[in-house]
Formats: structure tokens, C-alpha cells, sequence
């Protein structure tokens, strides 16, 4: 689906992303990590092409992208209703008039959200509409950027709920950016960390380790281990 070779991208004589080179398959989460800095957010703009970069990226023909951001420009207390915003892009696409309202449906935006102005919505709710402005005009690869930075863990967990969703029926590939460890080993199949010195791409159980995140990271981190009810149980039937 995609081959990024020798990627570098330099703002102002500094680099930013220096010979990166990876591989995303149909089908993929490839999940991005790595400390601040070490250029997630530009990676993402590179591949969709909104900034200038040395190397070569190349997406499979036929290929459609959807891109959640990290954070919008917009005023968000603009006199915008969620409905507006989608039906603008869908007038851009010259898409049928009745597609918002399937996409609005998929992703869980009811009527009453959809005449609601994009300022008075909760960040679980804006994060739903921006995942259906993503979603119009059918894109096979969606791109997200830290989609539940601003949410509770609550939100979080049902917006990351409803992406496994919609990559089940929808059959997408994606494309993440996170700094939640425990998510991105949940719900990653690969993992690429960027970092200051060589970045690495591979499997969660072979990135996610403590000798891989401290040298990525340079400095010592805290582990925590969480295990779901099945596991507890087992363990203090041990116990026992």
C-alpha cells in the first residue's frame, strides 16, 4: 500500500527526518511513537504530500486518504453547525446528497449532534465528526494524528473502538500516531518509532520493549502492567 524510501524532511537547516525508509501492507495499523520532537506530526504531513521532503514516497494506484489531524485551525466558536462542515466537503467532492448522512450514521453522529454547533459538542463528539469528514468520499487509508489527545479516557476508549470498527467493515489501513503504549500494543500490528538516533519499525512485542523505548526515549521509563479480568482471575486462583 505504501513504500516510504530514504525519507528526510529539514525545516531551517534542521533535520527533522533523516533515510527512513518502511513498508505499510493492506490491512496495516502501523502505529508511530516516539518522544516529542522526533517528527510524528511531519511525517504525516510528508505522506500526504503538505510538505516539502527529500527521498521518495510512493502509495499503490487507486489509492484514497483520509486524515484526522491532532488539531484543527478553526475557531471552533464559529456560528458552524457539524452538519454544515461535512456537507461542505461533501459539495467539493461532488458526492450524493445523502452520503453525510450515512457517513454521520456510521460513526455514531445522531440528528440532534448534527444541527449542534461545532463549539457547544463535546471533544468526543467533534473528534466522531472529524473521523465522518475523514470518511467522505470513501478513503482506503485513513491517517490519524493523536486522535484522543484532548479526550478522557472514557472518549478515548470508545473513539479507538469505533476505528476498529470502521476498519473491520471498511477494510482500511491505518495510520497512527500515539504516545498510548498500552493502545498502541492492543491495537497495533506494527509499530514504527521514530527517534534521534536510528528509527525502528516492527512487530509490538519486539518494539515495545524497555531496551527499545529507553534508547528511543534516552532516558529510563516506568512500566505498568495491566491484566484483564481473565488474566486476575487466573492469577490469584494461583495464588490460592
Amino acid at each position: 500500500m505504501l513504500s516510504v524510501q530514504h525519507l528526510a524532511v529539514a525545516f531551517g537547516g534542521r533535520t527533522i527526518i533523516r533515510d527512513l525508509s518502511f513498508e505499510v501492507h493492506q490491512g496495516d495499523t502501523l502505529a508511530v511513537i516516539g518522544p516529542n520532537g522526533c517528527g510524528k506530526t511531519v511525517l504525516l504531513k510528508a505522506l500526504l504530500g503538505l510538505i516539502p521532503y527529500e527521498g521518495s514516497i510512493a502509495w499503490s494506484p487507486g489509492m484514497r486518504l483520509g486524515y484526522v489531524p491532532q488539531k484543527i485551525a478553526a475557531d471552533r466558536q464559529m456560528p458552524l453547525l457539524v452538519r454544515d462542515l461535512l456537507h461542505a466537503k461533501a459539495r467539493f467532492l461532488k458526492l450524493p446528497p445523502d452520503e453525510v448522512d450515512l457517513v454521520a450514521k456510521e460513526v455514531g453522529l445522531t440528528a440532534e449532534l448534527l444541527e449542534a454547533g461545532i463549539g457547544v459538542i463535546s471533544g468526543g463528539q467533534f473528534q466522531k465528526a472529524l473521523i465522518a469528514y475523514a470518511l467522505l468520499g470513501k478513503p482506503n487509508v485513513m491517517l490519524f494524528d493523536e486522535p484522543t489527545a484532548s479526550l478522557d479516557e472514557l472518549e478515548e476508549e470508545h473513539v479507538y473502538e469505533l476505528l476498529e470498527d470502521l476498519q473491520t467493515r471498511r477494510q482500511l489501513t491505518i495510520l497512527l500516531v500515539s504516545h498510548d503504549l498500552s493502545l498502541v500494543y492492543r491495537r497495533a500490528n506494527v509499530v514504527l518509532c521514530l527517534s534521534k538516533e536510528k528509527p525502528c519499525i516492527g512487530p509490538p512485542e519486539e518494539i515495545l520493549t524497555p531496551e527499545v523505548l529507553e534508547a528511543a526515549y534516552s532516558k529510563p521509563l516506568k512500566y505498568h502492567f495491566h491484566l484483564d479480568q481473565h488474566a486476575e482471575d487466573s492469577a490469584s486462583a494461583k495464588e490460592e
